[in-house]
This record gives C-alpha cells, structure tokens and sequence, in this order.
C-alpha cells in the first residue's frame, strides 16, 4: 500500500516532533522548502521510505540530527556534516560576523590585497569558507588549519562545495600555529578560532554532545582556558601590526580571557555576548 510524504510526515512527527520529522522527511525526499509542499499527497518510494526510517532509527537512538541529515546549514553555507567534526551552532555564526567585519574594515583602510587570515581548529571550514565567500573576490587568502587529518578532509570537501569562492582557500594539518607555514609569521591580517574551551568535568554538556561529537574539539584542561592560552600567546609571532584575533570562548569565560589578552600585545580588547547573554566572543588588536 502507497504512502504519501503527508502521511510520513506525520508519522514521523509523533517520533521526533514535527520540526525534526519535516527535515527528515525533506532528506529522505530529496525536496526541500515550497518544493516538498508540494509533493506532500505523492506517493513515496520504497527506498526514500527505507531511508527515512533508517533515519528516524538512527535519531531515535541519539544520533544528533545534524549528523543523521549529513550537512547542516551556517551563515550562506550548507556543511557537510559528520562525526569527524563539531555540529556547526549559531553562536559560531556571529564569531564568523564579526570576522568578517573586522577583514573587510581592514581592506577597506587600505589594505594589501590579499589579506591573509587563518581558521584555527576549523573543523567543518565553517569560519573560513564564511570569510572566502562572503568577502569580494581577491579580499583574503584563508587558511584552514586542524589538528585532525579527518577534520580536514570534511573541511576540504566543504571547500570544494563553494565553488569559484574556495580558490582562495589553503589548508594546513598541525597544532594550532605549526600547521602555518613559516612564511606567513608576522603576516596574518586576521587569526580566527573556534577552540576547544569546555572544561572536561563539566556536567552542564548534554549527552548527545559528549557522546557524539569529537572530543578533542570541545574539551580543554585548565576550566576550558588551555587551548585558549595556546592562541593567545602565540598570536603576537603570527599576526601583522593592527591585526586582530578573534575567538569563540565559553559563557563565562569572558572576564578570564580579558585578562589574557590584556596582559599580552593586544589593544581594543572586548568580549561581546551571544543571542542568549551569554560571553561568547572575545576579540583584539595586535599593538606590537
């Protein structure tokens, strides 16, 4: 007997709520937005029914939504999205915006184009292929740095998926500053970084959270500070004169990261909060 994506739709929706069963059920169709609408009373194929109850089983057990579709959305961008790197979030959304408005406040006050940034820990390439596709063409040179090779394969196939816009992007395996090459001490308009700042014994982290995503990207010794230390104190070798780094840190961490980056070559410092309050973005200038 037939069955409609009306029908699946609804289903699905007493299983992960409704919200979760329309991006389900879009994956498994292969429609999206107005276009699923209007295919809602069509009959569904065996194997987009198939797929989507491996789904549903996959979700039902844990498995973070975003890893179950395979890609999630940031900014302009759709990521591939899998184990191997953190779930994109919108709070790293506003660390891309502000990023990005410092580059382009930079190019602007004359500039040498390209200007050279570097993404840090970049994971899914979230920061940097924001910066490579938001800026006009010629603006920046982005590097995408990780620790892990598997990071990087997700962030290289990222890369390819923006097209034209991702020529203008590198990639480096290493930790932190040493994935750079030599060449570009002193040369970075802009350092960038998601790092790891939870601290491990925090028992605020949802299970899915713990259980899924990597580890390494979301764990940090010293209250969550040490990988932030790391950045800080290595930024003054990489960036050019009036360079800006900018970081994602933890809710709360403000006040710890001020100081910081106070006590190294950095002016114009500030620490701005998220959407919920909370600090989330700490940023500034390199003043040699």
């Amino acid at each position: 007997m037939s069955v409609s994506w009306r029908q699946l739709w609804d289903t699905t929706a007493t299983l992960t709520g409704r919200v979760e069963a329309r991006w389900l059920c879009e994956e498994a169709c292969g429609q999206t937005g107005s276009d699923f609408i209007a295919v809602l009373d069509a009959a569904a194929g065996e194997l987009s029914v198939a797929h989507l109850d491996a789904m549903v089983a996959r979700h039902r057990a844990g498995e973070p939504l975003q890893y179950v579709l395979g890609h999630w959305s940031f900014r302009r961008l759709d990521l591939l999205v899998d184990r191997r790197v953190l779930i994109p979030r919108p709070e790293t959304e506003l660390v891309a915006e502000r990023a990005i408005a410092l580059v382009g406040h930079m190019a602007v006050d004359g500039g040498r184009w390209p200007l050279i940034v570097a993404d840090l820990g970049t994971g899914t390439g979230a920061i940097g292929l924001s910066l490579a596709t938001e800026l006009p063409s010629g603006m920046v040179e982005v590097w995408l740095t990780d620790l892990s090779p598997d990071a990087l394969d997700v962030a290289r196939a990222n890369t390819a998926g923006v097209g034209n816009a991702g020529t203008c992007v590198r990639f480096g395996q290493g930790d932190w500053y040493q994935a750079l090459p030599t060449r570009l001490r002193g040369e970075l308009a802009l350092v960038v970084s998601n790092p790891p700042y939870i601290a491990p014994d925090d028992q605020a982290i949802e299970a899915a959270v713990r259980d899924w995503e990597p580890a390494a990207a979301l764990f940090a010794a010293d209250d969550g500070l040490a990988a932030i230390r790391v950045v800080i104190a290595g930024a003054a070798e990489w960036l050019t004169p009036g360079g800006w780094l900018v970081l994602e840190i933890g809710a709360g961490q403000g006040a710890a990261v001020l100081q910081l980056l106070n006590a190294s070559a950095f002016e114009q410092t500030a620490v701005t909060q998220d959407l919920a309050g909370h600090d989330r973005i700490a940023a500034g200038c390199y003043v040699p």
